[in-house]
């Protein structure tokens, strides 16, 4: 029996999916995501006005100038307002994208918003990606469900906050809320 019992492969790699740093395959274009491509499905993940953000683990280094989020079955109805921010782990805003109005988002798309300026990450660690999407009819997202954090220190993978939000990301993620519905996030 060894220290990790029965398993006899490297850790590393086989937690791998989980963060995609250290990509050996050169053509791949440099990208953070919060869940690996497999065992994803449509999940309803917004309500209007409200801001949904999900925990996305960032290295040291990393640059990040846009946030991508996609669509599932749903295409976003009537749109007024929608946008992505980047936080801190600590809640503070860090990055916005312009505000897309009246932006058709069509189903089964991703779409990709430039953040207002470059952030360079200067510590590894968690950090939200959040999305907030005013529409007579919200887009599903493609995502997972989560558990509950139960344990001390544990964050939310997906959280909500704010309300009757329109065209400006809140300065902080105040008074979140967990929220089983995980979004898929790629910060590139």
């Amino acid at each position: 029996m060894t220290l990790l019992g029965t398993f006899k492969g490297n850790p590393r790699n086989d937690l791998g999916w989980l963060n995609s740093a250290g990509r050996p395959d050169p053509d791949v274009v440099f990208h953070r995501a919060n869940l690996p491509r497999v065992g994803l499905d449509d999940v309803a993940a917004l309500t209007s006005g409200v801001m949904t953000s999900a925990a996305l683990y960032l290295q040291d280094g990393d640059t990040i100038s846009a946030l991508t989020f996609i669509s599932a079955g749903t295409a976003a109805g009537s749109p007024t307002n929608y946008w992505f921010a980047l936080y801190s782990g600590a809640g503070a805003l860090l990055a916005q994208s312009a505000d897309q109005t009246s932006a058709a988002w069509a189903a089964d798309t991703a779409k990709t918003l430039a953040l207002s300026a470059p952030v360079k990450i200067s510590k590894s660690g968690l950090y939200y990606a959040a999305i907030a999407v005013a529409a007579t009819t919200v887009p599903t997202l493609v995502g997972t469900t989560g558990a509950k954090p139960h344990l001390t220190g544990e964050s939310n993978l997906s959280q909500t906050s704010g309300s009757a939000l329109t065209a400006t990301a809140p300065a902080t993620i105040a008074t979140p809320a967990y929220k089983r519905q995980v979004p898929l996030v790629i910060a590139t």
